[in-house]
């Protein structure tokens, strides 16, 4: 019998080192769609976007690359309160 028999896919993750990696790495991705779904919907551009998170138009391009896991928990507030939202961070 394999040792990962009957394991989850974190634990196996988590056996591996790379479970914080891909936590991150989803959490981003959701945060690029949620983003992406309020700039369509609103019919946001990235300049505009930009001016509304108070920063500047090639720091919105790194907060829309997927693969950029360098984002500030104040740049994720700011994104939760102009796109609706509610951001929850824990550690459990």
């Amino acid at each position: 019998m394999s040792k990962n028999m009957g394991s989850s896919f974190d634990d196996f993750l988590a056996e591996e080192g790379l479970l914080t990696k891909v936590q991150a790495e989803a959490a981003k991705r959701v945060l690029v769609w949620e983003l992406e779904k309020f700039m369509i919907e609103n019919s946001v551009s990235k300049s505009k976007l930009a001016e509304m998170l108070r920063t500047s138009r090639s720091n919105v391009d790194r907060i829309l690359d997927e693969s950029n896991l360098s984002i500030t928990l104040g740049t994720m507030a700011n994104i939760a309160q102009l796109t609706g939202k509610k951001m929850q961070v824990s550690f459990g």
